[in-house]
């Protein structure tokens, strides 16, 4: 895939890895604006199951 997109490119070297940075720069951006805020309420991160009624308390 990557060869691929490195071919239909335009420009040399240094046109293209500038084009290439701009692209990994547009993609992170869109997943850190709309995919993660998405996914995050479908996410088990906030799924606490350790509570502090078990935990007993130690007194020096």
């Amino acid at each position: 895939m990557y060869p691929w997109i490195w071919r239909h490119l335009p420009g040399n070297a240094w046109v293209k890895s500038l084009i290439a940075l701009v692209l990994v720069l547009a993609v992170v951006y869109a997943l850190f604006q709309y995919v993660f805020p998405w996914a995050e309420p479908l996410l088990p991160f906030n799924d606490v199951t350790v509570d502090n009624n078990g935990m007993q308390a130690v007194t020096p």
